[in-house]
């Protein structure tokens, strides 16, 4: 607590030194002062000499005391100063101070002059009591003091005053007994006379302000024959407690007024150098919107506690916390006082304040935590811009919190990874709703709280699922998440959610569990497949990668499972998101292909509007009534050569059905069926794949709607040769004449159809 005479003023702190003590110091002969100061506790700071010295005319400072026992013979017997490496400070204690004490000085570590130190002015004023025939009054601020005026019995009957004394000697009238009182002083200021036989009067001043501080002049009768006597009222402030923080990290101010306030509104200022104090947060609610989204606030029991996070250069200086029914700043008792110093040479881990997603993306957030705390429950909570304020929790390492789940279900989750003082909380499924500040927190130490502001740009997510899949009791289901090309060295991985968080599912090579995880890197496609499926596996499952230990991005996709002949199967089912747009894309690029192709036939003129909307390829069928419609007049004109046609089709296709097979890669889309050689396509990328020059084509049943719906994949292999021109198969080259055939007898339809004539 401040001690008597002490009183404190607003002094701009350097922030170039590490090194943080009081600036000022003001203190009353034959007392004592107690000097801490803050250093950065690395280990070569701790073992470093610490010293107290005093500053020459010259700019030299002589040390006084310090820390490897030397005493100067001004101190001896009445200073010492003791370190506290733990907490990074060190305190200097001198006793039956003196006025020649007063001074400026350096509290320091390692050599004098080297600039890591801290300017300290001491001042030491004169006790209370009367000092040259001026009677010496000290209060504390919002205090109350009674001043004695004594007169002699002549000036009985006159008029008695008060007057302050201002610049120039001049003295300006605060009250008198005729009833004249200065603004400033309504309601807080009287004259007491006792009785009309008293030679004293008093003047007596309640909630005391940092202006009532000066010398008074008590009068009782005229200028000229009446009698006077000198005042000199100190208002004494609360000596501010240091408060020392690194750059980035968090504070806390705890305002404890006491019981006189408890249900007053209590507010939290910070003081600017026109000395005014801007409003920070109080009880009621209101908050400053400089410190929006870093700054919590809570009031239990009376005690009102204010947590400031990602401290910046600027939070540094002077802090009051009072009470007041409209919560607003004001010069009032009680109050309390922090010196804030914010250290810029931090070794306090940088992270990002802000950091972006897109609707239906994801983020990964690093939270801070104190490495010594391996054990502290970490959490996550969003910050509320609202009159209550305050941070409802959303996760903490023991999972999803109860009255969260339906609003995070399945989006939310805490990982202790990457560890060593970091944890990390992915939020997926992300919402325009999202956008906001969240902090981290443990219920460790504070200065390692941390907040972030979520913000939602525009844009598409990296990573590609279904939303939902439906898959039937017993069945097998395979869940492919693409992701792009910029992720192929990162790890990808497969995890189930639950509210306890999500638990990595194993890969391929480690074992053969239920759930196995593979990724294929040339198509940039990370498959889960389910084997067996029980109501167990329902839930939502994860798709993500990471980069080392740090996770990146993740995509949810829900996996309903059904009673048997209640759904389509599974196969259906996942061709939703990412697999369906590789798939169509495919299915397009074989469409261009099959059109260039003579070997090939699109059935352009289909009826069917389910193949006509899927651009289906179909091989053309003999009995088919396409053609049909016209008048007899083309059925007759374009028999003959028909025929013609088709007999030399059928002997063409017997000789070469003769010749040795070999085997064709087959796709099936909807129900038709044709042959198509994995090289009539321009390259593996038509899949969604990367090149893979050389890849054996390997036929793999994949759902595009229907049951008996095929797709072709190609499996990676690894060649050290140059691949061979794949020879043509007489089923192949049989294929092609009966496509050559269809086309030049489709195309005469046509020309007969424009006009017979021609025909």
């Amino acid at each position: 607590m401040m001690q008597k005479g002490q009183a404190w003023k607003w002094i701009v702190v350097s922030m170039k030194s590490p090194i943080f003590g009081p600036p000022e110091i003001d203190s009353v002969e034959g007392t004592s002062t107690s000097i801490k100061c803050y250093y950065p506790p690395t280990s070569v700071n701790r073992h470093s000499r610490k010293y107290w010295c005093r500053q020459g005319p010259k700019g030299q400072c002589i040390t006084l005391i310090s820390s490897n026992g030397y005493v100067s013979k001004d101190y001896e017997g009445r200073a010492n100063l003791t370190n506290f490496p733990e907490s990074g400070t060190f305190v200097v204690n001198v006793d039956h101070l003196i006025q020649g004490d007063s001074g400026s000085y350096k509290c320091g570590v390692g050599i004098n002059n080297r600039g890591l130190s801290f300017d300290v002015r001491l001042r030491v004023v004169p006790g209370s009591g009367v000092l040259n025939g001026t009677q010496v009054y000290a209060e504390d601020l919002g205090g109350k003091v009674s001043i004695s005026c004594p007169f002699t019995s002549a000036n009985l009957p006159n008029v008695k005053s008060v007057c302050k004394q201002i610049a120039d000697k001049h003295c300006v009238r605060v009250i008198d007994s005729a009833g004249y009182k200065e603004p400033s002083y309504e309601g807080r200021a009287k004259l007491i006379i006792q009785g009309t036989t008293q030679t004293e009067f008093f003047f007596i001043i309640d909630q005391l302000q940092v202006e009532d501080d000066g010398k008074y002049v008590c009068q009782a009768g005229d200028d000229s024959s009446g009698d006077k006597s000198n005042v000199d009222l100190h208002v004494l402030k609360p000596e501010p407690e240091l408060v020392y923080a690194d750059l980035g990290s968090s504070v806390r101010f705890d305002c404890a007024l006491g019981p006189e306030v408890v249900n007053v509104a209590k507010f939290l200022c910070q003081k600017n150098k026109e000395k005014t104090c801007n409003l920070v947060a109080n009880t009621l609610g209101q908050r400053n919107q400089t410190f929006k989204g870093r700054i919590l606030s809570q009031n239990n029991n009376g005690v009102f506690s204010v947590d400031i996070t990602n401290l910046r250069k600027e939070d540094a200086g002077l802090y009051l916390c009072g009470a007041n029914s409209d919560g607003q700043p004001q010069k009032s008792r009680p109050i309390q006082a922090w010196q804030l110093f914010v250290n810029e040479e931090t070794t306090f881990p940088s992270r990002p304040s802000v950091v972006k997603g897109v609707v239906g993306g994801s983020v990964a957030v690093l939270c801070p935590y104190n490495p010594k705390e391996v054990n502290s429950v970490k959490s996550w909570c969003r910050w509320e811009d609202t009159q209550n304020g305050g941070c409802p929790l959303l996760v903490q390492s023991t999972g999803l919190v109860k009255n969260q789940y339906e609003q995070y279900n399945g989006r939310l989750v805490l990982y202790d990874e990457p560890g060593n003082g970091t944890y990390t909380v992915i939020l997926n499924q992300l919402t325009a709703q999202d956008a906001g500040f969240y902090w981290c927190l443990t219920n460790g130490d504070i200065h390692w709280r941390s907040t972030v502001e979520l913000k939602i740009v525009e844009g598409q997510p990296n990573l590609k699922v279904p939303k939902t899949v439906n898959v039937e009791l017993g069945e097998t289901v395979q869940l492919t998440c693409h992701s792009p090309c910029k992720f192929y060295s990162y790890k990808k991985f497969w995890c189930k959610w639950t509210d306890q968080g999500c638990s990595a599912l194993p890969s391929q090579d480690e074992g053969s569990g239920q759930a196995v995880v593979n990724c294929d890197q040339n198509s940039q496609l990370i498959n889960l497949t389910l084997k067996q499926v029980t109501k167990g596996d329902e839930g939502w499952y994860w798709c993500g990668v990471k980069e080392g230990l740090q996770y990146k991005e993740t995509v949810a996709v829900y996996v309903a499972v059904k009673e048997k002949g209640t759904g389509s199967g599974a196969l259906s089912s996942v061709r939703a998101a990412a697999a369906e747009d590789v798939i169509e894309t495919s299915v397009r690029k074989v469409d261009r292909k099959v059109v260039q192709d003579p070997r090939l036939f699109v059935d352009t003129q289909a009826k069917d509007p389910e193949d006509a909307a899927g651009g289906s390829i179909a091989s053309a069928d003999p009995g088919s009534s396409a053609g049909q419609g016209g008048s007899s007049k083309v059925v007759v004109s374009t028999l003959v050569p028909l025929a013609l046609v088709l007999a030399l089709g059928v002997l063409v296709v017997g000789v070469l059905r003769a010749r040795h097979r070999k085997n064709v890669d087959r796709i099936s889309i909807r129900s038709y069926r044709t042959d198509i050689s994995m090289s009539d396509f321009e390259n593996s990328r038509d899949f969604g794949a990367n090149d893979n020059m050389g890849a054996s084509p390997v036929s793999q049943e994949t759902t595009l709607g229907g049951k008996d719906e095929f797709i072709a994949t190609t499996e990676n292999t690894v060649e050290t040769e140059e691949p061979k021109k794949a020879k043509r198969s007489s089923k192949e080259e049989a294929d092609m004449a009966y496509t050559a055939f269809l086309l030049q007898a489709n195309n005469m339809a046509a020309n007969i159809q424009d006009g017979p004539s021609k025909a």
